[in-house]
């Protein structure tokens, strides 16, 4: 492997029926020889932010959902947020993009311990996409993944409940060989 998808998302294709990854768009955070690790972005659970973390903290007002990360480490919490402010202790995975690097992070983003940024945007995951040592490049070769550019911060403005049609949409503008809908994904 010469490059890296990190930063990119990864498109599951129409015949994957994979119950983890159907229909799933997964934003990679590292990708190299020995492992790939991403999160499914589009994949909201039942469960609110403020339902998840009464437990630990009251939170009152959270009503946005928790999301299902993938199925590893399903206790694992991941924060993806488009705070400019913060980047200098987060990790940038796409332009306007960042993963939240620490526990300050978190409580900054999620428990609104600075109210005057207010207009941050962020998604709250539970685990974590996991590939080990050429497995996501077998699955690559297969047709079972396309790949896309990033848009960062396009992620967060977006309904997850249509979000793998739309990137399926611009993976077609991106590549006129890509099959058009069908009724039956067979005829593909």
């Amino acid at each position: 492997m010469t490059f890296s998808l990190q930063g990119s998302f990864l498109i599951a294709a129409h015949h994957l029926r994979d119950p983890n990854f159907y229909r799933s768009v997964v934003l990679m955070l590292e990708h190299s020889p020995q492992s790939a690790m991403g999160l499914i972005v589009n994949r909201p659970t039942g469960t609110t932010i403020g339902e998840a973390l009464a437990q630990h903290q009251p939170m009152n007002g959270l009503d946005s959902p928790v999301y299902f990360g993938g199925p590893v480490e399903q206790n694992a919490l991941f924060v993806l947020h488009n705070s400019v402010t913060l980047a200098q202790q987060d990790q940038e995975i796409s332009p306007g993009l960042y993963l939240a690097g620490s526990e300050r992070s978190f409580d900054q983003i999620v428990c609104r311990e600075k109210p005057q940024e207010i207009n941050i945007q962020f998604r709250l995951l539970c685990g974590y996409a996991g590939w080990g040592a050429g497995q996501l490049e077998s699955e690559m070769d297969r047709g079972d993944w396309n790949v896309l550019s990033s848009a960062g911060s396009m992620l967060l403005e977006q309904d997850p409940y249509g979000f793998w049609d739309v990137c399926v949409k611009r993976l077609k503008r991106v590549s006129a060989l890509l099959p058009h809908d069908a009724r039956n994904p067979n005829w593909n």
